[in-house]
């Protein structure tokens, strides 16, 4: 059997979407989730798919029934990572709905015990983030998203980050208990 990879899902969250990404292009064994909006928000942000794909599989959210979660209950993954997260998809998560290519690999992956780490896009009241363009804003997400990311770092197998520099540690562990 091959070695285990990394599956990483990128929903349609521009939260930090540059770093997240800078950071993934160093990572090697890692399969590349796309939800529809995950792929508009890259294309925006201005990363190209097409190379993208010459560092790694990329899979996207074209088919209603997300074959490749599939993969899962092969021992194909290690670790889940969602990142960045719209609120949405974490809504969606909190309530067991499968109904899209992220939320159903999230399913999937506590379903088979792989551990799972996600960064939410709504962490705080107050937050800075940036816009394509690299523009700075803050938003102010509502308590609706705030309590839908309280409530899924109480999910079993999931490891809940606030920051990118946590995202990165917490992967960077990961990958170093798996050596």
């Amino acid at each position: 059997m091959k070695q285990a990879k990394l599956a990483w899902a990128i929903t349609g969250s521009g939260h930090y979407i540059e770093e997240c990404m800078e950071y993934l292009l160093t990572l090697e064994n890692v399969d590349l989730y796309l939800s529809q909006a995950g792929e508009e928000v890259l294309k925006m942000y201005g990363f190209n798919i097409k190379e993208i794909r010459e560092q790694m599989p990329v899979y996207r959210d074209k088919a209603a029934s997300a074959p490749p979660v599939g993969l899962f209950y092969k021992g194909h993954y290690h670790t889940f990572v969602m990142a960045p997260t719209t609120s949405n998809t974490i809504a969606k998560c909190v309530l067991g709905i499968a109904d899209s290519l992220a939320t159903n690999l999230y399913s999937q992956a506590g379903k088979c015990r792989v551990p799972s780490i996600i960064y939410p896009c709504d962490v705080a009241p107050e937050m800075e983030t940036t816009a394509p363009g690299k523009k700075k804003f803050m938003v102010y997400p509502r308590k609706i998203d705030l309590e839908g990311t309280a409530k899924i770092k109480t999910f079993e197998y999931t490891e809940v980050v606030e920051s990118v520099e946590a995202l990165i540690e917490q992967v960077d562990q990961r990958l170093a208990s798996l050596t």
